[in-house]
């Protein structure tokens, strides 16, 4: 019996570059999606665009106990901590897991900046079998962003607000920085999380205080000129084309 090839699609561009490439190396694999039900809504713009350039559907995948990150928080009373993000294991992880099978081929979008993370994932998840086309290629997250802008596809609108990863807005393992364009970008969102901060006593980001020691901040108290959030810098290339 033939191993199943899945692609798993991120609506990041290194992850829709891994696909491409995975199209050309496997016949007939899987593109899988999982759904958070809290990224930009540009997003499903990007999958038609991607569907079209593929010429094949993606898999779209829901967790169905939660319908976003907001149900996350709200049922478990929890945003992050030493156990990571719980928004991503229930909506990510443990969709990922009841999709897979043994033997499956699984391939990741993980940039030439990023052999660390595809070692660990090895490390944590040996029953994996993996393919990293990106690593191969030694592609950088820049190369993804100029293929893409050389297939005619627009980037996702993340990217061209100036974030670095097109992840949930508002995502729970940003810094101050990241959360101080959060506040600009998306007032909503920014409030929002200042609300569930409190509800769960729970401080996401770490801030310099007077006496020059980081510790921990809430958002209501977060000064708008906290952290540093460098933007993406999306060029136009030679190919005028991203975990």
């Amino acid at each position: 019996m033939t191993a199943r090839v899945i692609s798993w699609f991120s609506c990041g561009v290194t992850s829709a570059i891994a696909t491409k490439l995975a199209l050309a190396k496997y016949l007939g694999p899987i593109i899988a999606y999982c759904d958070t039900g809290s990224e930009h809504p540009d997003n499903k713009r990007f999958i038609l665009d991607c569907e079209a350039w593929y010429g094949q559907k993606i898999l779209v995948l829901k967790s169905e106990k939660y319908s976003d990150v907001w149900d996350v928080f709200k049922k478990t009373n929890y945003l992050a901590g030493v156990n990571g993000a719980r928004c991503t294991t229930e909506l990510k992880k443990l969709v990922r897991r009841k999709f897979e099978q043994d033997g499956d081929i699984q391939v990741f979008g993980f940039d030439n900046s990023e052999i660390h993370r595809a070692e660990r994932f090895n490390l944590n998840n040996p029953e994996v079998i993996t393919y990293y086309p990106l690593i191969e290629a030694n592609m950088s997250k820049q190369d993804c962003l100029l293929e893409i802008q050389k297939a005619g596809i627009e980037v996702p609108a993340m990217y061209k607000l100036g974030y670095k990863n097109n992840n949930c807005i508002g995502c729970v393992k940003g810094q101050a920085g990241y959360w101080n364009k959060i506040r600009k970008d998306f007032p909503d969102v920014f409030n929002r999380m200042a609300v569930e901060e409190r509800r769960l006593n729970v401080a996401l980001c770490k801030s310099y205080a007077g006496d020059k020691k980081r510790k921990k901040v809430f958002l209501d108290e977060l000064s708008p000129t906290a952290g540093k959030y460098a933007d993406l810098d999306i060029q136009c290339g030679l190919f005028c084309g991203e975990i």
